[in-house]
């Protein structure tokens, strides 16, 4: 029997433990209510889910570690002048900016509009991007650019600008920069004589001295004969993504990286295979007489910082560089894996994707290592095919002008999930069950295309999402998810890479043209289910916690 004192204490016993057990009832209620009342630019902002981007580095010379932090001074650099690149004055502008969220949303597109919805702008007073961003002068017509008589004005490290008299002169970017090129050029040379690896060293001063002339190809084809480091660094100015007006001008940017060699070590029998993937192409003889260098270099890293143009928006996975086409061509390229980044966007975004548009049948094809692969060939893809015309006229890139981007990705991709078709018909590459490769790759489309279809990447993902569901190589099912046919679905990746390489041999700017604007776009069917992603709240990409002091630096 409970006395009246002992029945008293039971008593207020139940009502705290009641209390208690309301208690995550009201916090889950009030953060409800707190995430519905968040501003627009906040739930843009959370689009992006923060990673830290750490490496073990006890393995690196005191010198490596000194060096690493020049590498990170003359990073930063790169930063400052793509925020003249792509926008001009970035103090002025952000200090025009009042809320707190959208100055930050701003600091991760480098400018005012969203790099991952169409470039549309979510600053007030500012409209439309310019499709030359701040490459080109904003009043500059095509016209007034084809007449102007430079030989310059196509080169990739030139701006065009307003002469005294308001007519159109060249500027070189060590000219235009010379603030930071000029530091950037002193570090690089300091860090070159701290660098433990003789091959690295090199590149770091041949580096240094291509930021102070322009002169890029010296540089590039010395990095190509760095195999041996523990560190590597890309800087300067490397892809064309940004100008979308004639795709010309590079945009600087910088990776510094902490190689993983025991997953460097798993990848490199696959370079040997190149040349004969090269003449197993599924197209006429012509569109691959080129034989692309045979000093390729598959390697994996961790990488811990980003830099300029390819810390804007979406972030890179991996590398294939030099763009070159020469370099390539003489000696080959580097493909550089991204692993910590890329199982970052894998287990954040990738999977909780897969759980929703991809059948449950066929979620257990979803893993990391084909993820990877797939990953890995698509930088190998880059530098197979044809880099000039056939009719030698001149390079691919100048003959398709800004669809160049968007069709040399789209080769990529489909190009890349062939290579590793035929390397495990081959029987070479057992990794991963060949299924495995197919489902993720389809689920990956779901990923890249929230890119939006105005980037270079996002139209590459819809021509083929849209060339896939014409051919049949997936079906879309009752309950809303997708299931892949894998037999259609090669024999599409078969019809799209031969589409795709006879473009480019032929450099057919308007049949490219037509492709990307008939295929390269999100149909209504498609961005019901994207806006199911975000109504769940799946981030959309990666922002990043990084710097020395992430490396206890």
């Amino acid at each position: 029997m409970i006395s009246k004192r002992n029945y008293l204490w039971f008593a207020i016993a139940i009502l705290f433990f009641l209390a208690g057990c309301n208690q995550p009832r009201q916090k889950q209620g009030q953060q409800t209510m707190k995430s519905e009342n968040l501003s627009e630019m906040q739930k843009k902002l959370n689009e992006y889910v923060s990673v830290k981007l750490t490496a073990d580095i006890s393995h690196l010379s005191e010198n490596e570690k000194e060096m690493l932090r020049l590498l990170f001074e003359a990073s930063r650099l790169m930063d400052d002048i793509h925020w003249k690149q792509n926008l001009g004055n970035k103090e002025e502008f952000l200090a025009s900016i009042e809320d707190e969220a959208t100055r930050k949303f701003a600091e991760i597109n480098y400018g005012p509009w969203d790099e991952l919805d169409d470039l549309e702008p979510f600053v007030k007073g500012y409209g439309k991007k310019p499709a030359g961003a701040a490459f080109y002068p904003q009043d500059m017509t095509k016209e007034e650019f084809e007449v102007f008589n430079n030989p310059d004005k196509t080169s990739q490290y030139t701006l065009l600008r307003r002469n005294e008299n308001g007519g159109l002169e060249v500027v070189w970017y060590h000219d235009a920069f010379k603030e930071q090129v000029n530091r950037a050029a002193e570090l690089l040379a300091e860090a070159s004589e701290l660098a433990g690896d003789v091959e690295f060293a090199n590149y770091l001063k041949l580096r240094s001295e291509a930021l102070l002339t322009d002169e890029y190809q010296p540089s590039d084809m010395a990095w190509l004969d760095v195999r041996n480091n523990n560190v590597d660094l890309v800087i300067g100015p490397i892809e064309n993504y940004t100008d979308a007006l004639y795709g010309y001008k590079a945009a600087h940017e910088a990776f510094i990286l902490i190689k993983d060699k025991v997953w460097s070590d798993k990848l490199s029998k696959y370079a040997a295979f190149l040349p004969q993937l090269q003449k197993d192409l599924p197209v006429d003889p012509k569109y691959k007489a080129e034989i692309p260098g045979s000093d390729a270099d598959l390697n994996a890293y961790d990488v811990v910082f980003y830099s300029g143009d390819c810390n804007k928006g979406g972030k890179t996975i991996a590398i294939n560089l030099p763009n070159d086409e020469e370099v390539q061509l003489q000696k080959g390229t580097r493909k550089l894996q991204l692993k910590n980044a890329m199982k970052a966007k894998f287990d954040h975004i990738l999977v909780p994707i897969a759980n929703e548009l991809i059948s449950v049948d066929q979620q257990k094809y979803i893993t990391f290592d084909a993820f990877f692969s797939n990953t890995m060939f698509h930088e190998v893809a880059h530098g197979m095919g044809i880099k000039n015309t056939i009719d030698g006229q001149g390079t691919v890139r100048h003959a398709l002008k800004e669809q160049y981007a968007a069709i040399e990705e789209g080769k990529a991709d489909i190009l890349g999930l062939y290579l590793v078709t035929k390397l495990h018909e081959m029987g070479e590459f057992a990794e991963t069950d060949l299924m495995d490769n197919y489902v993720t790759f389809m689920a990956g489309i779901f990923r890249s295309v929230r890119f939006g279809a105005a980037s270079a990447h996002g139209k590459a993902n819809m021509i083929r999402f849209n060339f896939f569901l014409e051919k049949g190589a997936f079906k879309k099912n009752e309950d809303g998810t997708y299931s892949i046919d894998i037999e259609k679905m090669k024999e599409a990746s078969r019809e799209l890479t031969q589409l795709i390489l006879k473009l480019q041999g032929d450099g057919d700017y308007e049949s490219a043209k037509l492709l990307v604007e008939e295929k390269g776009i999100i149909k209504p069917g498609l961005q019901s289910d994207l806006d199911r992603l975000s109504a769940l709240g799946i981030p959309v990409d990666i922002v990043f916690e990084q710097g020395p002091q992430m490396l206890g630096l």
